[in-house]
């Protein structure tokens, strides 16, 4: 089963994601890298497109990586579509979420188009949580603990439930 990776922006979805893979033997599949590597910078998109017409590639990249038997991270807002909370009922969806003292120094970047401030995170974040917890099957807090004790968590209740 493909194991699906969500959270807000700067939960550790990439970084717990690839480690995750490796622990459980899968490929990773990164939508939002799945777009840079074929569509450019996401801020460039937004900025030339609108979030629209990047909605629609994110669209896509989700559904090509829910058909790879893989550990597979979304961007942290591809579960609005509602074709993709209908396709994440066949896979394992784990939650991967953050405080926000802990995210303060992870969205320094400029690579996140709705996140420019933690008042912003916040923001979206508090739009996203009810959606988030309805589509999980199990949910892990990344705020402190070490990265690898994460990943084992996931991976024992992963395959826990294959």
């Amino acid at each position: 089963m493909t194991v699906v990776l969500i959270g807000p922006p700067a939960a550790g979805k990439t970084r717990i994601g690839k480690r995750l893979a490796s622990r459980l033997g899968r490929p990773f599949i990164d939508t939002d890298h799945e777009i840079v590597a074929e569509h450019g910078p996401i801020p460039q998109i937004f900025a030339e497109h609108g979030e629209p017409y990047f909605r629609r590639l994110e669209r896509e990249a989700v559904r090509s990586a829910l058909t790879e038997h893989a550990v597979v991270s979304l961007g942290g807002g591809a579960v609005l579509d509602r074709e993709t909370q209908a396709d994440l009922a066949a896979t394992s969806v784990i939650l991967l979420t953050v405080k926000a003292e802990a995210v303060a120094a992870r969205i320094g970047n400029a690579k996140r188009p709705l996140v420019t401030d933690l008042t912003s995170w916040q923001a979206l974040v508090d739009s996203r949580a009810e959606l988030y917890a309805s589509l999980a099957d199990y949910s892990i807090d990344t705020s402190t603990r070490p990265l690898d004790a994460i990943v084992e968590d996931i991976a024992l209740w992963v395959e826990g439930n294959r």
